[in-house]
């Protein structure tokens, strides 16, 4: 499986993270056999691909040439049906008969049985079933080889005469029949039965045609039949009328040319279908036979390769499993331990047996690890302790720095009478003092820090008279802990670097805000504000050991911060939109994060978190 290595180049605030993939020794193997199998199945899928093509194209040829052929048959015996009402047209006694000359004129009776006889051996010279009739509209008289039709009178007289193929309803036998039918008149010009001497009529039932069908079906295991998009189809005598419905639908319901084939997909099976349309009737001869029964050897043979392949693929991936298993799996246990010891989870333990030689390396890495983990306890007890020795004793370093101005203030009221300004300095400053005298318990909540701050403002506003203040923290921010004494030295620096020396006086904006993760307080002022260079200057030294340039109480703040709650805590400045300076305290929201972690050295700061 991939991995990837990260070098850490630390640039004064920011990180460089240089990343280099590396490849798993169980990914190199899946790989190589990947790659030793793809040219294979490559080529035979080209090979594969190229045969089926060409047994294809073989197909379409073979099936369109077959249906043609059968269909040049049928149009043949079509075209020699035809010719017997030509034949019947030159016949001697037949003219005579319609002229009403030779025999007919002596015997008209005889002359019919004659004509009758012509008619019916005429019509079984053909092997196919069909019906010769002789039409005179003059006496209204019918004679045909058909006994339901000869003799009567009944006839469309003044119906047109079909010149062609026509398909139409034989009702001649008592029930309904389809059948083709053509007719030649006497003259030839006629347009209309009733412009005739006399009209020749040949016709046959689709019954023959079905039988045709027929035989091609049981030669070609196929499923022809006739279409014509202003009939019915004519069909062998076990149709498939799901799948001939679909083949209308999809081919045949548009534009054809004369002959032609096309593939389509019927019930997730592709079916080659043909047709050729019929120079007599005017029909289409359809055949449509499915493309996999054709291709079924050559598909077999592809599934059996594609089998072997894989079998053989899921070999190699037995293979690599177990060299998975047996190598890769420990050495990943391995260096997961190491991370985890290097993040400072000293109590982590590799918990695997790999019954190899990689337990002579994991249980001497478990020894090891726990002689470690007991050596950096005693060290980290140590140095907590010391860390908060300093904290108390920079915390005493915070408290009395304005005591003298107070008081002087105090006694200088007093001197003055004014009562009212010696009880708000007192009491404001009996507070701060109680207050920040508590060294016992350095967590509080941020509503007494701000409770100290408004104390100390308040103080400030008595003495200089011409200080405004506003603090405007969202309720939910209030019960959260904070260290003691966190806001008090950035706003003594606010006032005294930013307001103090200012004629006119000035006004602290103090607001709060929080998401998720992360609390944030900006204490702003419309003072001078600093310079960008030195703005970066000062953002530098924060994360450098403290110096008097920087002042101990900002320094405090931002390292006490960082202490408490990990990285991406701590301190930062801005301009503030007035024109001042802006003090941004930014800290997580897990308050024992840093309580329940190892220090791994000094971290980046990272303050504007969204």
């Amino acid at each position: 499986m991939p991995r990837c290595r990260r070098y850490w180049i630390k640039k004064r605030n920011e990180k460089v993270i240089v990343i280099r993939y590396r490849i798993s020794i169980f990914g190199k193997i899946i790989i190589t056999i990947i790659l030793l199998l793809i040219p294979v199945l490559f080529l035979y899928s080209y090979s594969n691909r190229i045969a089926g093509s060409v047994v294809e194209e073989q197909l379409r040829s073979s099936n369109l040439n077959e249906l043609s052929f059968f269909l040049n048959r049928m149009d043949s015996n079509i075209e020699n049906l035809s010719l017997f009402p030509v034949i019947l047209s030159y016949d001697p006694h037949i003219r005579d008969f319609i002229g009403g000359t030779g025999e007919a004129a002596g015997n008209l009776l005889k002359a019919q049985s004659r004509i009758t006889e012509k008619l019916s051996l005429q019509s079984v010279s053909s092997s196919w079933t069909n019906d010769l009739t002789i039409a005179m509209p003059e006496g209204k008289k019918v004679l045909s080889s058909n006994i339901y039709v000869n003799g009567i009178g009944a006839w469309d007289w003044d119906g047109p005469i079909r010149k062609t193929w026509l398909y139409g309803e034989d009702y001649s036998r008592g029930s309904t029949v389809g059948t083709f039918i053509r007719e030649t008149s006497e003259p030839a010009n006629a347009a209309t039965v009733g412009q005739a001497d006399a009209v020749f009529q040949v016709r046959f039932p689709v019954e023959t045609i079905t039988d045709l069908l027929d035989i091609y079906r049981k030669d070609k295991l196929s499923d022809p039949f006739l279409y014509h998009p202003d009939y019915r189809p004519i069909r062998n005598s076990t149709p498939d009328l799901l799948i001939e419905e679909q083949i209308i639908r999809n081919v045949l319901n548009g534009s054809l040319t004369d002959a032609g084939q096309e593939t389509t997909a019927i019930n997730n099976q592709s079916y080659l279908v043909s047709y050729v349309k019929s120079r007599q009737l005017g029909w289409y001869l359809v055949d449509y036979v499915p493309v996999q029964r054709i291709l079924s050897p050559i598909t077999t043979a592809r599934n059996w390769f594609y089998g072997s392949i894989a079998f053989l693929l899921m070999i190699g991936v037995m293979a690599s499993f177990l060299l998975y298993r047996n190598v890769q799996i420990p050495i990943q246990k391995m260096i997961r331990g190491v991370k985890r010891m290097s993040r400072g989870d000293l109590s982590s333990r590799i918990e695997y047996e790999a019954k190899n030689e990689f337990d002579d390396l994991i249980r001497p890495y478990n020894e090891m690890a726990g002689r470690i983990q007991v050596l950096i306890e005693d060290v980290y007890t140590e140095k907590l302790r010391s860390r908060e020795a300093t904290l108390k004793q920079l915390q005493s370093q915070i408290n009395p720095h304005f005591l003298y101005n107070s008081l002087f203030f105090v006694i200088n009221s007093a001197m003055l009478e004014d009562r009212d300004a010696v009880i708000a300095m007192a009491e404001n400053l009996a507070e701060y003092y109680r207050y920040t005298s508590r060294v016992e318990n350095q967590q509080v909540t941020l509503r007494d820090e701000l409770d100290l701050v408004r104390h100390y403002l308040n103080i400030h506003h008595l003495r200089m008279q011409r200080l405004a203040f506003t603090i405007t923290v969202p309720e939910e921010m209030m019960d959260e802990p904070v260290p003691r004494l966190l806001l008090q030295p950035l706003v003594e620096n606010a006032i005294v670097h930013g307001i103090e020396h200012q004629v006119e006086g000035g006004i602290i904006t103090i607001t709060g805000e929080q998401n998720d993760r992360w609390n944030r307080i900006t204490i702003a002022d419309n003072g001078a504000g600093l310079s960008e260079s030195r703005l970066r200057q000062l953002m530098i030294q924060l994360n450098e050991p403290m110096t008097d340039e920087l002042g101990c109480g900002t320094w405090n703040v931002h390292r006490r911060l960082q202490y408490q709650f990990g990285e991406g805590s701590g301190l930062s400045f801005r301009h503030a939109p007035g024109g001042g300076l802006s003090a941004v305290l930014t800290w997580n929201r897990t308050s024992s994060f840093a309580n329940t972690r190892l220090e791994e050295g000094d971290h980046d700061s990272t303050i504007d978190r969204g």
